[in-house]
């Protein structure tokens, strides 16, 4: 019970910091592909995009630390969300059991 409760203290806490490079990433990373893709832009005219989407702009250590923050704090999320569904789930069932016993 304790870990699950830390978990959900983590998960509430590092929710906006993860939300908005996950944002901003997965928005870019949309408008790039669509831009290049339908509206017929050249790779050249939404490279500023692809620059915002991968964390060039930080320079190379800086896109590199991004990388791997969004990709933990996604693997983060998933985790302690998964834990909390579950949790959610089997209490569901607990009390779906219990009152069909009564």
């Amino acid at each position: 019970m304790k870990s699950n409760y830390n978990s959900r203290q983590f998960h509430k806490a590092l929710a906006p910091w993860v939300f908005i490079p996950l944002f901003i990433s997965s928005i870019t990373g949309l408008l790039y592909r669509v831009s290049k893709d339908l509206l017929g832009y050249s790779r050249d005219q939404v490279h500023w995009l692809m620059s915002l989407h991968e964390g060039e702009w930080l320079g190379d250590n800086g896109e590199l630390i991004y990388v791997l923050l969004n990709s933990l704090g996604v693997l983060w999320m998933l985790v302690t969300g998964f834990k909390m569904f579950a949790k959610t789930i089997s209490f569901t069932k607990k009390v779906t059991n219990g009152e069909s016993k009564g």
